[in-house]
């Protein structure tokens, strides 16, 4: 067991107003990609276009992680999380106009990608400098916020799908627009002014020697595949709800977000550690392969039940996190997890793309397994790459930091 039970990580100052304002994002983000996706749907009829209007932010996040990703570390966290928290709140209020073309969606939701591209790496940097790092509460804290997540999103896609069937897309993305209003207003009054964990300013030069120090170490590298591949995949299933059945996709996001709920109470809280870090291949292995039943085209309880076994899979990042902050510097933690994020968020969106671009041409139950067998192929292919390679008795050396200089 951790060393911090979930009612301690409330008494640590900052703890409380981060995990509000994480919540209120969640929600916010959560229905406005129901609506999103719903919207272009019903105005395009192509399960392509659905799943990358839900998941096209990801697909800038690469972009992000190259040019912006230094300011993870380099920026003031109250400040930064403010900011791109009232920057969402303006994209969702503008996608709201009756008047805006779809290429114009699509466009904002390019420009609220690469602006997200910053958000991982300054919250979880954040939470790692707040709970100690990785022999500290960071294990329990993501664990905790990945249960809000569920949550949220539970609650946030039974609500959304209410609000999409009962009003139209467009007043749910206003509501949307004041969630992250409120998600700015607490990280604004609730968190203390903290200085930037590393010295310069945010640069392209700086982000890329930083990718290139972390990438580096091929303990790292296989732990970012790990984190990225395989989920991305999985997401690019998730990503077909709404072709898969329009009515119903509510219930299958809802379904999917309680597995992950279940999932991360299993490995955050219940699991020893020596059999936490055995679990992340099998837990990968669970989160693809319900979904390869899809093929068979079941009914929407079925279906949903298969959603949240595969959800529980989620957990294994929790594992493989913790993972990489115990082979990562202090320095570099903010940066480390913003290139998990940006990574594993753009695999998610180009995921979705090429899942919707196949059921464009098969079905939505057939990408779906398809998707399900990829995910399958590559945790396997990662696992045996880990049990071949080099295994030093010591965990890699940690990358120098980045120059300070611009």
């Amino acid at each position: 067991m951790t060393g911090f039970s979930y009612r301690q990580l409330f008494r640590v100052p900052e703890f409380t107003p981060l995990f509000l304002s994480a919540a209120a994002q969640t929600a916010a983000q959560t229905v406005s990609g129901l609506a999103l996706g719903t919207l272009v749907y019903r105005a395009t009829g192509s399960p392509l276009l659905s799943a990358v209007s839900m998941f096209g932010p990801s697909l800038a996040q690469v972009l992000g992680a190259t040019v912006l990703l230094s300011g993870s570390d380099r920026l003031p966290p109250r400040s930064a999380l403010t900011g791109l928290s009232l920057a969402f709140a303006g994209a969702a209020a503008l996608m709201a106009l009756p008047g805006l073309p779809t290429w114009g969606v699509f466009a904002v939701v390019l420009v609220q990608g690469l602006v997200a591209s910053l958000g991982g790496g300054v919250r979880w940097g954040l939470l790692n400098e707040i709970l100690g790092g990785a022999e500290g509460g960071y294990l329990p804290g993501r664990s905790l916020f990945n249960m809000m997540s569920g949550l949220m999103q539970i609650t946030g896609y039974a609500t959304g799908g209410v609000l999409v069937t009962a009003l139209s897309p467009r007043p749910v993305l206003l509501l949307a627009a004041l969630l992250y209003a409120t998600s700015a207003v607490v990280a604004r009054l609730g968190l203390s002014a903290r200085p930037s964990r590393a010295a310069g300013r945010l640069s392209v030069a700086a982000t890329r020697r930083a990718n290139v120090a972390l990438w580096s170490s091929r303990p790292r590298r296989l732990t970012y595949l790990g984190l990225w591949l395989p989920n991305g995949l999985v997401v690019g299933c998730e990503a077909l709800f709404v072709p898969y059945d329009p009515g119903a996709a509510g219930t299958l996001f809802a379904c999917a977000a309680l597995g992950m709920l279940a999932g991360d109470v299993l490995v955050g809280r219940l699991l020893p550690p020596d059999l936490r870090a055995r679990l992340a291949t099998p837990l990968l292995l669970l989160l693809a392969a319900p979904y390869t039943l899809f093929v068979l085209h079941p009914a929407v309880p079925l279906a949903a039940a298969c959603a949240a076994l595969a959800s529980v899979g989620f957990g294994a990042s929790l594992v493989q996190q913790e993972r990489l902050m115990a082979l990562t510097p202090p320095e570099l933690s903010g940066h480390a997890l913003g290139l998990h994020s940006a990574g594993m968020l753009t695999l998610q969106g180009v995921s979705a793309a090429l899942a919707g671009g196949a059921a464009q041409l098969t079905s939505p139950a057939t990408a779906m397994a398809a998707m399900a067998c990829m995910s399958i192929a590559v945790t396997l292919a990662l696992a045996f790459a880990a049990r071949t390679g080099p295994r030093p008795d010591a965990p890699a050396p940690a990358p120098a930091p980045a120059d300070a200089s611009p």
